[in-house]
């Protein structure tokens, strides 16, 4: 029996199903660098997201919180100056000399300040101590000029020619009412230390008060640039000394009561005070 001429009985079935498998095969294989713990796309995003809105949702209070803390964290304080010191070697002494400015003010420079106040207008009196103060013109000059401070030398002159002039001999003051010129407050004392000489040791002065030995030495190069002591007598330059004291208080009658009463220890109250004011001046 001839057969003609054709594939193999059963031999196309099988191949179909050959074909049928391997597709199942590749179907259920994982795809290539994919591993069946990787999670699902979009899992990542959604946990992403999910962070954000937390984030979002965050106390404000907390973030600011949180922020402060660190800004404390951060924050440096700027080391303050300490007080300058002086040296009392001498307080037992300085002590008693103050008890003795002390009952002078109150028992003879007050009440004479007080009537004195009482006869004497103020204005008159304000005129008096501009006219002294205009006199002195030479300590604040050339304290100035040992100084450095070429702008308060000619502050100096200025003030000078115009209160000399326009002012009456010193009486008013049209340097600063009308040019706005203010004295300069240079002394000796202050140039001693510009230089870099120390307070030395505090000094309680008879009649004079608070000072030093700076300070105290430094009075007598005031004295010497004073023109007043050249245009009179001793007798007369002490005297005139004097009565600016009493002029001086009559105007600020209650300033010193107010230091006392405040004060724990008046003597240390204005030994302080006076040693960081002149510090305040010297360093200016």
């Amino acid at each position: 029996m001839i057969v003609g001429r054709g594939r193999t009985p059963g031999t196309g079935g099988g191949r179909v199903v050959a074909t049928a498998l391997l597709l199942i095969a590749i179907c259920a294989c994982p795809a290539r660098g994919a591993s069946a713990s990787d999670p699902a796309p979009g899992a990542e995003a959604v946990s992403v997201a999910g962070q954000e809105t937390g984030e979002a949702g965050k106390d404000p209070g907390a973030v600011s919180q949180d922020a402060g803390d660190s800004a404390l964290e951060d924050f440096e304080p700027t080391p303050s100056k300490p007080p300058v010191r002086v040296a009392d070697p001498i307080e037992p002494v300085n002590r008693a000399i103050f008890v003795f400015n002390d009952r002078l003010y109150f028992w003879l420079l007050k009440p004479v300040a007080r009537g004195y106040a009482f006869v004497v207008p103020e204005a008159l009196r304000i005129g008096i101590r501009n006219a002294l103060t205009n006199v002195a013109m030479p300590v604040r000059l050339v304290n100035s000029l040992l100084q450095g401070k070429g702008r308060g030398a000619g502050r100096e002159l200025a003030r000078f020619t115009i209160n000399t002039t326009i002012g009456m001999g010193g009486l008013f003051d049209p340097a600063k009412t009308g040019w706005g010129i203010a004295a300069s407050d240079e002394d000796t004392g202050q140039t001693l230390g510009t230089y870099g000489l120390g307070h030395g040791a505090y000094l309680v002065l008879p009649f004079l008060g608070p000072s030093s030995l700076r300070d105290a030495a430094g009075l007598g190069g005031d004295a010497f640039l004073n023109p007043v002591n050249y245009m009179v007598d001793f007798r007369t330059a002490v005297a005139i000394r004097a009565g600016k004291a009493v002029n001086d208080v009559s105007l600020q009658i209650g300033e010193y009561e107010d230091i006392k009463a405040a004060a724990v220890d008046p003597y240390l109250a204005i030994r302080d005070g006076y040693v960081q004011h002149r510090e305040g001046k010297v360093a200016r």
